[in-house]
């Protein structure tokens, strides 16, 4: 498995333990699946900043 596939993997989890804590607690459940999208695409863009290689500039 891929550092990204790892990276992303944990990211769900974290977002879906936001997801339950939030249910929890009572919040509508249209702002809980705004806020997983929200987090996906925050999961996104930072996995793919840490885990992408420099490209190599041709001299």
């Amino acid at each position: 498995m891929s550092t990204f596939s790892l990276y992303l993997v944990g990211f769900l989890v974290f977002a879906a333990g936001l997801a339950i804590a939030a249910h929890l607690v009572g919040v509508p459940p249209i702002w809980i699946g705004v806020g997983v999208i929200i987090l996906v695409g925050l999961g996104i863009l930072t996995g793919v900043g840490k885990t992408r290689t420099k490209d190599e500039s041709p001299e």
